[in-house]
């Protein structure tokens, strides 16, 4: 979905205001940061490419699992499993973008608080991707 129409941005700014730092509560999920959390925003290509590569990840790991019964050669399957690893990767890197153009640039616009918490979330996610 995209952020628009009818929601204003005193709307969003009185949601950032109560302590959401992205400003987050589509789709009826609870507005804030962390599990349960809705994106501000989801740009519809962006979604398309993820659930595009999630299913394609799907199909490998099907594969990989079907390659280990089967006592295929160890370096095969490891070739495999990278394959998905990089596969998930472009999925984060997409999910990465979409927060950052959305979730990310509503809370820099809001309160100091606000603004410190994404900041630290932002972070938190930059050292999980990097691992």
């Amino acid at each position: 979905m995209k952020r628009g129409g009818g929601r204003s941005r005193s709307g969003t700014a009185k949601k950032l205001a109560r302590g959401s730092a992205c400003g987050c509560a589509g789709g009826g999920r609870a507005a804030g940061v962390g599990p349960g959390a809705g994106a501000a925003g989801v740009d519809p290509a962006i979604k398309r490419a993820n659930l595009t590569h999630l299913r394609r990840i799907e199909g490998q790991v099907r594969g990989i699992a079907a390659m280990v019964e089967q006592e295929r050669y160890c370096a095969d399957i490891i070739t495999q499993i990278a394959a998905v690893r990089q596969s998930l990767h472009a999925v984060s890197r997409n999910l990465m973008r979409n927060h950052l153009r959305h979730c990310a640039a509503d809370a820099m616009r809001a309160s100091a608080g606000t603004r410190d918490r994404m900041v630290e979330e932002l972070l938190d996610l930059v050292g999980k991707v990097a691992r």
